[in-house]
C-alpha cells in the first residue's frame, strides 16, 4: 500500500481554525505540489483530507474528488489517520492531507516503530509503502519532497 501525507499549504493566521484559508502563497504551494503529484500519482489513489477549509483547499488544487473525514481535523490523532486509510491493508493507495504535528508522529511511528515529534513542513509531501518482509510489515520511504522543490 502506498500512504501519501501531504499537509495543507500555507494558511493565514486567524479564528476560528477550521475557517483559516490559504495565502496566496499557500496557494501557490498547493498548485505546485499538485502538479508534481499528478505525474506521478498511483493507481486508484484515494484522497482524504481533514474538514478545515485550508486542507480542502490544498486538495482541491489536486482534484475535485476527495472524501472529508472528520476524524482527521487538527485535532485527530495517528490512530484516526491509521484507521481512515486501512494502513497497510487496503487495496488501494491513500493521500491525506492534513496538519501536524500528527502527519510527523504517524511518519514517525512508521518508520522508526514509536511516534515522535517529527516536522513535516507546509505544502510538503512524504510518501510511503508497505511492504513484507517474512512476516513483518515494514514502512518504506520513498519521497520527501517540500513544496520549494515543485
Amino acid at each position: 500500500m502506498d500512504l501519501l501525507l501531504w499537509r495543507h499549504a500555507e494558511a493565514a493566521d486567524g479564528s476560528p481554525d477550521l475557517k483559516r484559508e490559504l495565502t496566496p502563497r499557500g496557494r501557490q504551494q498547493a498548485r505546485q505540489m499538485a502538479a508534481w503529484l499528478a505525474a506521478r500519482q498511483p493507481a486508484q489513489l484515494r484522497v482524504l483530507a481533514s474538514p478545515a477549509r485550508r486542507t480542502c483547499q490544498t486538495a482541491s488544487a489536486f482534484t475535485d474528488e476527495f472524501e472529508i473525514v472528520p476524524s482527521l481535523g487538527p485535532d485527530g490523532g495517528v490512530a484516526d489517520i491509521l484507521s481512515a486509510t486501512g494502513w497497510p491493508d487496503a487495496g488501494a493507495a491513500a493521500l491525506v492531507v492534513g496538519h501536524q504535528p500528527t502527519l510527523g508522529r504517524l511518519a514517525a511511528l512508521l518508520l522508526s516503530g514509536q511516534e515522535a515529534e517529527w516536522s513535516i513542513k507546509k505544502g510538503a509531501l512524504w510518501w510511503l509503502s508497505s511492504r513484507m518482509r517474512g512476516s513483518e510489515t515494514q514502512a518504506v520511504l520513498r519521497v520527501v519532497i517540500p513544496s520549494s522543490l515543485t
